[in-house]
């Protein structure tokens, strides 16, 4: 298979209770990953490669199309299950810090302010810290490691720091080709909150993001976010700010933009399959249910934070 778009991946494929994981499979997948400049595009690509024997079927990520939350559909002999569907969303860096603040409100930008203010009081003064060179990207990971340990996160949703060499070996290289970007929160002298950027093709990218919990009522990845979207702009080097996969209430604040995308596999109809796609689409309809009933008796918030704190 010799299309740079397309890549082996071995795709866990997680049972989970909202926040819950219950069980997972690995999945040996074809995957395609679409760039930020072929979402704002809308250019979905149809055709597929030819699969290996043991590759289960293909898994489309950012792919610019919506779709029904785990609808499944037959299509040509497949079976094609819309894992989610979300608004992706990115910052528009063409202008300066000025032209993207005009996007908030007079309001909003007032209480971001009043954020940031309020933490520098709190935490002894407002320390922003920003990495890029292999040896400041080093220091940055093992300043920036505890946070994540301690974040909900990593304790939680398993999508902390990463600690294996070849991430680390990645980033120095990155950094010595001063494609990334990392900066930290500090309050009393210590790391409180962590934002971790690479760079492709003059678009950064939102990678990792965490913060010590019991900093929360401070809003410290609000406050980091802000002060690096101010740094990030000052440099007039890059085209966006990309929020990656995936959406959430932090990123569609932040972005200037939102196109819809989904998740995709595509499968082939076997019994395996088949099963794990009907037990993926019962719990989430279970989970959804138990979402609205938290909703309708306002419990869902609460719920979640002291999930977070017993994590």
């Amino acid at each position: 298979m010799n299309d740079p778009n397309w890549d082996d991946f071995e795709y866990e494929f997680k049972l989970h209770l909202g926040e819950i994981v219950l069980a997972s499979s690995v999945l040996p997948v074809l995957r395609r990953v679409y760039s930020l400049p072929e979402i704002r595009e809308a250019s979905a690509q149809s055709s597929l490669p030819r699969l290996s024997a043991t590759s289960a079927g293909y898994l489309l990520s950012n792919i610019p199309q919506a779709c029904a939350a785990h609808s499944c559909r037959r299509e040509d002999g497949w079976l094609v299950y819309c894992l989610k569907s979300y608004s992706r969303s990115y910052i528009d860096m063409s202008g300066d810090f000025d032209v993207y603040q005009a996007k908030f409100s007079s309001k909003t930008r007032s209480g971001i302010k009043r954020k940031v203010k309020k933490f520098g009081q709190q935490a002894g003064g407002l320390d922003f810290r920003s990495y890029r060179t292999p040896a400041e990207v080093e220091t940055f990971f093992e300043l920036a490691r505890p946070v994540s340990a301690a974040s909900y996160q990593e304790r939680l949703l398993d999508c902390g720091l990463p600690t294996d060499a070849d991430f680390h070996r990645r980033s120095a290289a990155a950094a010595a080709q001063d494609n990334v970007r990392a900066f930290l929160l500090f309050a009393k002298g210590a790391p409180v909150s962590y934002l971790y950027c690479p760079i492709r093709d003059g678009i950064i990218e939102y990678a990792y993001l965490g913060f010590v919990p019991e900093f929360a009522k401070l809003s410290p990845g609000t406050v980091l976010q802000w002060l690096a979207m101010q740094q990030l702009f000052s440099e007039q080097r890059f085209s966006a700010f990309d929020f990656t996969e995936g959406d959430s209430e932090h990123k569609r604040f932040f972005g200037t933009h939102q196109v819809p995308c989904s998740l995709q596999l595509i499968l082939r109809p076997t019994l395996k399959n088949r099963a794990l796609l009907l037990a993926h689409r019962s719990i989430e309809k279970v989970s959804l249910s138990i979402v609205r009933l938290l909703d309708r008796f306002g419990l869902k918030k609460r719920l979640k934070q002291w999930i977070r704190r017993i994590s």
